[in-house]
Parts: structure tokens; sequence; C-alpha cells
């Protein structure tokens, strides 16, 4: 399931409470990370392919 980061925006790979597929501990600012069913928008390697 894709994972959101609220101050960007930014929609990842992954899970929170984990890493996301570029590598984003999603543990540092929990609170920062919602899981989403929305479209991944990171354009990184692991999360974009």
């Amino acid at each position: 399931m894709p994972v959101k980061h609220t101050p960007t925006q930014e929609v990842h790979k992954g899970s929170k409470g984990g890493t996301t597929g570029c590598g984003t501990n999603t543990n540092g600012h929990p609170s920062h990370w919602l899981n989403t069913s929305e479209r991944i928008t990171c354009g990184k390697n692991g999360c974009k392919n």
C-alpha cells in the first residue's frame, strides 16, 4: 500500500512503520506518514520502478 508524506504531499511505494521503496524511513516522524490509495508520485528508484 502506498504511503503519503504529508509535509511534501509526495506518495511513496512502501508501508507506514517501515521503509519506502526509495529507502526513506517512515519511523522517523510517524505522524508525517499516512497509508493511502493514491497513485505513487515519487520519482526516485525503488518507488517509481
